[in-house]
């Protein structure tokens, strides 16, 4: 599957070649061909690759992808092999190996978040938040669902959540807290009946009154694994309302806020990932 368009990768490349390669220019005859392999340096998940041959190919390189993203690849395997003239693959190289180490990079930190989650339950949702780099947010998506993570919401057009802000600048004049949240709550119920209610909330109070006035999920904005587990032994028994930890989660404590009961992680750790390592190998092409 390929989430960026022609346009967005053709764009890629102007950014960084608006001219052409000057120093490839240069040196080679318009006819010089070679060939580029892309390999893993490192375990990685793969991500982008798909974009990547659609890069070299819209310069017109005859690209050859060895696995597609999801992939989980060892050191040295082999991701993709591309064939064309010398200007053509070394105006790309570049382009093409950032967009896969970069992409690469977040779905294996969502891989190892997930995995770490679900080692304790598989049926616990990994859940990815919209914030991504601006201008990222597809192939952001695109790499965590590599990774075999969720998506939390892709942007505020698709799911209802309601936060501590909404209910701060959208109360009416004197009203109580907790009259806002029953109300604000009864209003998203009718105005989106299709939808699930999820209410982030920043302290226990919060979280058992938006239970007790019918929020679906209970989004606990930095709650410890202690402090979830603590709030999901005050549920009432039976309660319908699912628990979502929020804010800080990584592999490290993923296992802890599982066992804490979280049916749901809320995570923008990949994002912040490092790129993997893509290791590239440019030869002339005498054939």
């Amino acid at each position: 599957m390929i989430v960026l368009d022609d346009a967005t990768l053709l764009g890629f490349l102007r950014e960084d070649a608006p001219y052409g390669d000057l120093t490839t220019r240069a040196l080679a005859p318009a006819d010089r061909r070679a060939t580029m392999t892309f390999a893993a340096r490192d375990a990685l998940c793969l991500c982008g690759v798909e974009e990547a041959a659609r890069l070299l190919t819209l310069i017109g390189a005859e690209a050859r992808p060895a696995c597609a993203s999801g992939a989980a690849l060892e050191p040295g395997a082999p991701i993709l092999e591309a064939t064309g003239t010398a200007e053509a693959l070394l105006m790309g190289w570049k382009v093409a190996q950032t967009l896969m180490e970069w992409a690469s990079g977040v779905a294996t930190a969502a891989r190892a978040l997930t995995r770490a989650a679900h080692a304790v339950d598989p049926d616990v949702a990994v859940a990815c938040t919209r914030k991504a780099v601006p201008g990222a947010r597809a192939l952001s998506a695109k790499a965590v669902l590599a990774g075999g993570a969720g998506l939390h919401r892709t942007g505020l057009s698709d799911t209802v959540l309601l936060f501590p802000e909404h209910r701060a600048v959208l109360a009416d004049d004197g009203e109580a807290p907790l009259v806002t949240l029953d109300r604000q709550i009864r209003a998203l119920r009718r105005a989106c009946p299709e939808r699930t209610v999820v209410v982030e909330v920043k302290t226990p109070g919060e979280a058992l009154a938006a239970a007790d006035h019918g929020a679906d999920v209970l989004q606990l904005e930095k709650f410890s694994p202690d402090q979830v587990a603590a709030l999901v032994a005050r549920l009432p028994a039976g309660s319908p309302a699912r628990v979502a930890a929020a804010g800080g989660v990584t592999p490290d404590n993923a296992a802890a806020y599982v066992r804490a009961g979280a049916r749901v992680l809320v995570t923008s750790w990949p994002y912040t990932a490092r790129p993997a390592d893509v290791a590239v190998t440019l030869a002339a092409d005498r054939s």
